[in-house]
């Protein structure tokens, strides 16, 4: 099939990263069901290959809507990439049951309902289709001085769930993989912390959207490849430096 029919749902999609993976999509031809808490139709201008889906993906409700805005306005759904996330970094002692909650909502029960939600219209679909979701290195490689224990848990309960969903659903050709991204640089990370961020990575610098943009879409095309886990974290992953 031609990637101008295929279809991508996209969480978190309405700046930094996200923002960067529908632009990535709609230049590969994909036409794109983008979500956030606060997305509208005028983000993305007179883009009629474009469906905003405002709402929070700890929802169930959202996740449904989702694959009924790629249905109805397109016909179908491909790919599904889980990108909301939120990030708390606290000694783990400090961390409150408000953090806590937040945390689960978002990063897990968000990929729970709308990767649940999608692949149930795949089968449905009778198509294949791929799932990728975005953890973080620190679930292989902890930082000393960056406490992050919420993020180990949420985002590795992620990562074991791409290998279990990708072994589940092999022979019904849906692929799940990953991305585990370093500290990228984003908006949400102000200029003055750059140089500090950047020491914390092998390589000596921080990431780069496009370069997170272009590992979904390497794995977007790469068949042969389900249950990864692919690292684009400047070497985080690799251990102690």
């Amino acid at each position: 099939m031609s990637t101008q029919n295929k279809v991508v749902l996209v969480t978190g999609a309405s700046q930094g990263i996200g923002a960067g993976i529908v632009a990535g999509y709609r230049k590969k031809g994909f036409n794109v069901v983008a979500n956030s808490r606060n997305i509208d139709s005028k983000t993305y201008g007179d883009d009629k290959g474009v469906i905003a889906v405002a709402g929070d993906v700890s929802d169930p409700e959202t996740a449904k809507r989702m694959v009924e805005a790629g249905v109805d306005n397109f016909g179908r759904v491909d790919t599904l990439v889980n990108n909301a996330g939120i990030f708390i970094a606290k000694p783990f002692t400090e961390y409150s049951a408000s953090d806590f909650e937040r945390k689960i909502a978002v990063n897990v029960a968000g990929f729970f309902y709308v990767t649940q939600a999608f692949i149930a219209r795949l089968l449905k679909q009778d198509t294949p289709g791929h799932v990728v979701s975005i953890t973080t290195t620190i679930v292989d490689q902890p930082i000393n001085g960056v406490p992050a224990a919420l993020a180990s848990i949420t985002k590795g309960g992620i990562d074991a769930a791409t290998r279990s969903l990708a072994i589940e659903y092999a022979k019904k050709g849906i692929r799940v993989n990953a991305v585990s991204p370093g500290i990228i640089k984003t908006p949400l990370h102000a200029p003055e912390t750059h140089e500090f961020l950047a020491g914390l990575h092998p390589l000596g610098r921080m990431g780069e959207v496009s370069e997170i943009v272009d590992a979904i879409l390497y794995l977007e095309d790469a068949g042969f490849v389900t249950g990864e886990t692919l690292h684009v974290d400047g070497g985080q992953h690799a251990g102690h430096w």
